[in-house]
Order: structure tokens, then sequence, then C-alpha cells
């Protein structure tokens, strides 16, 4: 489960006193939720579409609601009841990290995902009916770059309804996080005159050998490995093509660049991009971005350093900044990587956290 560290109870103390707390929309597995939650912010509940969710977020966040609701047709007035709000709380978090694919840099196949454009749309009738006196969104940086944007509109409804509004383009690894990954990030108030990002730490970088390079914890395991336990210390399998590339990838950061001629792809022998695809990641540096298909080896920088296999589950999800001890529920791997790849990662949720009860402290 999430659990708050108690490890300072006068921080707890005073976290507490304050009485904050949060609605998780787009929840998925509960990313935000769980940091939240440990920064000592409670989540009444979390909001999403995809009902292969609510296992994986009840489970792990005890008391926390999750509400399957698709919220372009769900109304403010079912939610004040759900979840026994009020409107214009001064204490009340709406958290607004929407499925991001459309604006994507990486996504190649636009009417896949052209519903979740108009998300913050939808999330902003909730945001006028209840007036929250917080508001945080995360998404990738492309929500700002694109002309098909709704976040221009958003910021001119948050200037017309009283907010105030912090943005930036922040990297997880500066927050904790031992994962190269950039998104967009924005905190809105109406209860100050000003609000401020979390502060980056850019002297202690979490490494991958220091998140899963434990043998003890993360012992080794083959291609195809299938961890029936709760850790799911399991990895995809690995056609004999495959094997026999990575066996040729050096270790500790190689690349396809490593392979005999008769082992190249046809579709990158002419091309010099995208080297990172079949590559190892690097023990002495933060991963790259986890995706939904951080398990598969053909899907970029997912070999791990030394063993002949790509990230298991457990090590996707720990890279993301996940607790040991949550457990993911789903009828497959790939779905499983599905719950991880689309989280916000709790640690730098945890940070937001900890920033708007600082914001919140200095407003009262």
């Amino acid at each position: 489960m999430c659990i708050a560290n108690n490890s300072d109870s006068s921080e707890n103390s005073v976290k507490n006193s304050i009485q904050l707390k949060a609605v998780d929309f787009f929840c998925g597995a509960g990313g935000v939720t769980c940091g939240f939650r440990e920064a000592g912010i409670p989540v009444l509940g979390g909001i999403d579409i995809d009902i292969t969710c609510k296992k994986t977020y009840e489970q792990n966040n005890v008391g926390s609601i999750f509400l399957n609701k698709d919220i372009s047709s769900y109304q403010p007035e079912s939610l004040l009841k759900d979840l026994d709000l009020k409107c214009d709380d001064d204490k009340l978090i709406f958290v607004g990290c929407s499925p991001c694919q459309y604006y994507s840099s990486v996504n190649n196949i636009k009417d896949n995902s052209a519903k979740g454009k108009l998300l913050l749309e939808d999330f902003q009738r909730f945001v006028e009916y209840f007036k929250p006196g917080y508001i945080f969104i995360e998404n990738v940086p492309g929500l700002k770059r694109s002309p098909e944007s709704p976040l221009g509109k958003f910021k001119e409804f948050l200037n017309l309804n009283g907010y105030i509004y912090s943005e930036s383009v922040l990297n997880a690894k500066y927050f904790g996080v031992p994962q190269n990954r950039r998104r967009y990030v924005l905190l809105a108030t109406r209860v100050s005159k000003n609000v401020e990002m979390p502060q980056e730490n850019r002297e202690e970088l979490t490494s991958v050998e220091e998140t899963i390079g434990d043998l003890n914890l993360f012992p080794p395991i083959p291609a195809g490995h299938k961890d029936f336990t709760d850790f799911l210390h399991s990895s995809a399998e690995l056609r004999e093509i495959n094997l026999r590339r990575i066996r040729s990838t050096s270790h500790n950061g190689g690349s396809r660049r490593d392979w005999a001629p008769e082992l190249q792809l046809e579709c990158y022998k002419d091309y010099s991009g995208h080297e990172d695809v079949y590559g190892r990641m690097h023990w002495g540096k933060p991963a790259p971005t986890i995706t939904t298909k951080f398990y598969s080896l053909s899907n970029g920088r997912y070999g791990h350093p030394e063993q002949d296999r790509a990230l298991s589950l457990r090590e996707g999800a720990t890279l993301q900044s996940f607790p040991i001890s949550y457990k993911f529920y789903a009828s497959s791997q790939g779905k499983i990587a599905r719950l991880i790849g689309n989280a916000v990662p709790p640690k730098m949720a945890e940070k937001i956290g900890n920033a708007i009860i600082k914001n919140h402290l200095n407003a009262i």
C-alpha cells in the first residue's frame, strides 16, 4: 500500500493540520494519488474511464475511492455527491493529468488518441463549477507547443476566474525519480497572489544501478521469465534473432551499432537516428523515459544493462518510483506495463504535493 512516511512526525503534523485534500482526475493506476498521500495530502478519490485501473488504484490507496467515469459525460453535480465535496473550497486540489498521447512527440497515429486532446476542456467544466483552491496539471511538453492544444483557452479561463498560475517544463530526474522524463507542469491557485514550482535538485541524480541494481531484490532472470507473485519480476520473451542481438550488445549502454552486419535491421541500415532502439540502459545514469512499451526491447533503450533481456515489469515500476510494495493488477504483461508507463511518477507527484503545501502555508 502507499503509506506516508512517518519518520518526521512533527512535519506530518504540520501537513495534516492544514487539511488540504485532492481529487485525482484521470487517475490511472494512482501515481499522483500515491505521491500526494506520501506528501501528507489525503486524496478523496480518483476518476478514470478505464475500469481496469480500479483494483490497482483501490488496493494500493486504501481510503481513496475509485470512480469509473467518462469525464466527458460525467457531471459536476454528480461528483459533488459522490465525494461529498463543496464548492469554493480553498483547501481542495484538483489534479488533471490527462492522457497525453495526442500531443506526444512519439505518437504517429493521431486518430487513435484524438479524443484525448479535448480532455482538458472537460476538466475545465469541473474547475469552473467547484472553483477549487489549487489546480495541478501534468502533461507532455507538446501540450504547450501544439497549435491544436486547448491549453491557451484554459489559461485564459484561469485568468478570468481569479487564478494565478506558474508553468514550466520539468524533468522528473531532478525530483528524485531515476528517469529522464520531461513534462509540462502547471500549478494554479486562487488562494494567494503567488504560486511556486518545486525546487529542482540537479546535484543528486538517482541512477539505474541505485534503483534496480540490487541482485537480492532483483535477481537475474532470463527473457521470458514469468513471476506469478505480486512482485511481478517478469520479462517479455525474445525471438531467437533478438536474443542474438542483445547478446551482441555491449553491457552498460551498448547499442545496435555493436551488432554484426547480419544482425542489423533493414530499416536502420542506412539510418543514423533512433540509436536508443534495442539499446541497453546505463548503470550510472537515470533511465530513459518509461513508456507503456518499456518491457519491449524494440521500443527504446530498455535492455537491461547486463542481462540479456528487456526490463521486467517490477523494474519498470521501480524506475517510475512506485514503492516496491505497490501491486499491479491486469490480465496481461502489456496491460500492466500500460498502467505503469502511463502513470505520473509518484516521487515527482510527492514533490508537487509538497510545493502545494508550502504555497498554502505561505498563503495563510
